[in-house]
């Protein structure tokens, strides 16, 4: 009885296992892992940017959780996590220092304009190469530059994740083209 009992514990579990397992491919199952929240104000500042909408939902989902009320204990603030004197900066750029306040970061329209227009910056100043993008998107544009001097690398294509020498950085890269692929699955055409 107890023998059993016991296969039909394993064969259920196996049978569990194996719907869990199809659940997780079905792209309904997958939307719901990697939604697309924001997604028209993404896609118009996409657009307006000039750069993949789903590279910016990515940097979203990893950065806030789509929280747009989010910050960090470094002090960045909603849903791209900006820093406020990043995002200081970004206003000066696009005209807007007379309506700038750290309370407007927490707008998501605001908050993905910035983020927007600053991932494209930092994607045109790299030559397109994301790593280093988004490496400068998580530790800065100055650290970046250190780690290009001190790997003594002579065109920006040489540098890979590897390079990157915080470790926090490093995963970050990887988590957000580990969704950026995953988008591109779900919702690229």
């Amino acid at each position: 009885m107890l023998i059993k009992n016991k296969k039909k514990m394993v064969l259920l579990t196996f049978l569990i296992l194996i719907v869990l397992f199809m659940l997780s491919k079905s792209s309904y199952v997958q939307k719901i892992l990697y939604p697309y929240y924001y997604k028209d104000i993404v896609e118009n500042y996409a657009i307006v940017n000039q750069i993949d909408p789903l590279l910016v939902i990515s940097v979203i989902r990893e950065e806030s959780h789509f929280r747009p009320e989010s910050s960090s204990h470094k002090g960045a603030v909603g849903l791209m996590q900006l820093m406020p004197n990043t995002a200081r900066e970004i206003a000066v750029w696009l005209g807007e220092t007379e309506t700038y306040s750290v309370d407007i970061l927490r707008n998501p329209d605001v908050n993905i304009r910035y983020g927007t227009w600053y991932l494209t910056s930092l994607k045109k100043e790299y030559s397109d190469n994301l790593i280093l993008a988004l490496a400068a998107y998580n530790a800065g544009t100055g650290r970046v530059k250190e780690w290009l001097v001190n790997e003594d690398c002579e065109n920006f294509n040489s540098f890979v994740i590897a390079d990157i020498p915080y470790k926090e950085t490093r995963d970050y890269v990887e988590k957000v083209l580990n969704g950026y692929r995953k988008y591109s699955e779900l919702y690229g055409e």
